[in-house]
């Protein structure tokens, strides 16, 4: 069975690339060879950007594939260009969309694949939705066969989950906690979520590449793991072998000082959310996640420790969180 990756080497891909070869999948990764380390070494590479449609067409010329998936597409364009490229050269299109297409606030606390994708609040989450709509059109007009991936908030060795932290630089948070600085947390702190380790994610991914049934739908591939934020937070301070002063803000306070939080907080993980992922499991039994977050972030907290470089600051994003406690007018509570 051949399968070929546009991206595959990012933090929700790897996993799925290391066990699509484990099963036997001939693999090919296109990309722009920028994460080798993360690249299974027994996966073809074609390093190219992906923006270059005319030697993507060339690389594709006479190729036809089982499985291609589209990993990195934000754009509705990048969707209609996979369409031009792919139509008549694979059996299964799996479009990599996200959980944050869905409305908010959420109609019902248990999330299936039927609720609205309709969220006023994230750009990132309508974006997808216009992915899905790109492709689910190309399904009904021109038989492309396309199946939808939802995951919700992701992570592996490379990355540290939480709603307040430094998605490009998370040791910012660890070392904020090592420090004895105080961490912010969006409302009471016990609103609920789910985080999925990349390993888990993979099985149910893996185990839907190649399900004809699967084509023309949409599946979740969340955790069954539910946690409130302050045990989230105080799970990544265990890990790092020390504890979590929590300070509690409103959403909406924490999006006045820090605009670009708006989307992530109000349109995604301010609202509690537990993903029903009963679809995926009928279809593919194997998806059982293994890894509970207190395991798997003791592994990433390692990873981060085992490499120096990873262990960079955010400066800017530290004294954005140090002036927006400062500016906190209320008396917040702190967990020490």
């Amino acid at each position: 069975m051949k399968a070929i990756f546009f991206g595959g080497t990012g933090l929700i891909s790897c996993a799925s690339s290391q066990l699509a070869i484990e099963k036997g999948w001939d693999l090919t990764l296109v990309n722009r060879g920028n994460r080798p380390e993360f690249t299974p070494k027994d996966a073809e590479v074609f390093n190219c950007d992906l923006n270059d449609e005319d030697r993507l067409r060339s690389f594709l010329s006479g190729k036809s594939y089982d499985v291609a998936v589209e990993w990195v597409a934000f754009h509705p364009e990048r969707v209609h260009g996979d369409v031009n490229l792919l139509l008549g050269k694979t059996r299964q299109y799996i479009l990599i969309s996200s959980c944050a297409a869905y409305e908010r606030p959420m109609k019902r606390h248990l999330v299936t694949e039927d609720l609205p994708l309709n969220n006023k609040f994230w750009q990132y989450g309508r974006d997808k939705r216009m992915c899905e709509e790109e492709a689910m059109t190309a399904y009904r007009e021109l038989g492309f066969p396309v199946t939808i991936v939802r995951p919700s908030l992701t992570y592996g060795d490379s990355q540290i989950p939480y709603a307040m932290g430094c998605w490009a630089k998370p040791w910012s948070l660890v070392q904020r906690m090592l420090d004895g600085k105080p961490i912010i947390c969006h409302g009471d702190g016990v609103s609920l979520w789910s985080v999925t380790h990349n390993s888990d994610f993979a099985k149910g991914f893996v185990g839907l590449m190649g399900k004809s049934q699967a084509v023309g739908e949409a599946y979740h591939i969340v955790s069954d793991e539910v946690l409130t934020w302050d045990q989230i937070a105080e799970e990544i301070a265990e890990a790092a072998g020390t504890q979590a002063k929590i300070v509690h803000m409103s959403a909406h306070q924490i999006s006045r000082f820090i605009p670009h939080m708006l989307g992530s907080l109000l349109g995604d993980k301010s609202t509690s959310a537990i993903f029903d992922c009963s679809k995926i499991k009928r279809l593919v039994p194997e998806f059982i996640c293994t890894t509970p977050f207190s395991a798997g972030i003791r592994k990433t907290i390692s990873y981060f420790r085992s490499h120096p470089e990873l262990q960079i600051v955010d400066e800017e994003w530290n004294a954005s969180i140090d002036a927006l406690i400062e500016a906190d007018s209320r008396v917040c509570p702190v967990k020490s």
